[in-house]
């Protein structure tokens, strides 16, 4: 007989504004504890002493986690000139500086430089896993990690504020999965011979989530009503808005739910798939989310006129 899960099913997306000085995995957990949900999970960890955007998925939406992280996302950042850190931020222990400050003009001539597709090498303190190990916890024990480098894209990186008299430049940047603000902060100031590490660094934007609609960690450590979530719990579906959706007949929502392929071999089956953008003639398989009467019944591939179920929903 299955052991039961503890505390309450539910199902659905949390945007959460990430407070300062606050892990993302605290974050998350208090999060659970304050609802009693039976499982939670986030969408791209932020460092401590960064804020922001941080998704949660309780439930059923934890399926849909690697569609919000393979999502763009914008951050807001400011380097500070001259010194270069062991983390690549504030928290970390001088290891290299300068008197050079750079001026404006020099800064935009680099930004080319670090937008679209390209090489970064990873901070000594992060997350990675080196034979097993985190690399953070190799770097506190005082030894160099050799970490290669990693494709990524910076779809848009632009300067917002500058002040030599401070010796910072704020930024903002919209890239894609796995790039490290702090590796850019430290790149960027070695080219200009300057150094730099971050000094201020906020997540503004997680595919669909913005920090606009977030809801802030003291909200849920001061909340009474601990079932009253209809204000605040978006839906499973809520991240799947870029793939096609399919609405199924009963019958072919049975099927599915037995784990059974659907095959849409009539003419009107076919234009179905059609009318939802699918080419029956790719040899790729299509991500959708298959809907009957509205709700969500799972996730789908879809190659030609077969359906077959990826990861169903227990809603």
């Amino acid at each position: 007989m299955a052991r039961r899960k503890k505390g309450l099913k539910i199902n659905g997306w949390i945007n959460l504004n990430k407070p300062k000085n606050v892990n993302s995995t605290h974050a998350v957990n208090c999060v659970r504890r304050t609802l009693n949900a039976q499982k939670a999970g986030h969408a791209g960890t932020l460092d401590p002493l960064a804020s922001g955007v941080l998704p949660i998925a309780l439930g059923e939406a934890t399926k849909t986690i690697p569609f919000i992280q393979d999502s763009l996302k914008t951050y807001v950042f400011t380097v500070q000139w001259g010194i270069q850190t062991s983390t690549d931020d504030q928290e970390g222990e001088a290891i290299s500086s300068s008197d050079l400050t750079p001026n404006k003009e020099d800064i935009i001539s680099l930004l080319p430089r670090y937008t679209g597709n390209i090489e970064q090498i990873p901070p000594q303190f992060s997350a990675i896993k080196i034979n097993g190990e985190r690399a953070y916890d190799i770097a506190r024990d005082g030894k160099h990690v050799d970490l290669p480098p990693r494709p990524v894209t910076i779809e848009t990186l632009e300067i917002t504020e500058h002040n030599e008299q401070t010796r910072q430049t704020s930024f903002q940047m919209l890239c894609g999965k796995g790039t490290y603000v702090r590796s850019l902060a430290r790149d960027m100031g070695q080219d200009l011979e300057c150094y730099g590490h971050i000094c201020a660094l906020s997540r503004t934007n997680v595919g669909c989530f913005s920090l606009d609609s977030t809801i802030s960690l003291d909200f849920f450590e001061e909340m009474d009503d601990k079932s009253a979530t209809d204000d605040f719990l978006l839906p499973v579906e809520s991240v799947l808005d870029d793939i096609p959706a399919l609405s199924l007949t009963q019958q072919e929502a049975s099927q599915l739910k037995n784990g059974q392929r659907l095959t849409f071999v009539s003419r009107p089956d076919t234009e179905r798939l059609t009318s939802i953008g699918i080419d029956l003639k790719s040899k790729d398989f299509t991500p959708a989310l298959a809907l009957f009467e509205d709700t969500a019944l799972g996730l789908v591939t879809i190659k030609g006129v077969t359906i077959q179920p990826s990861r169903l929903f227990n809603l």
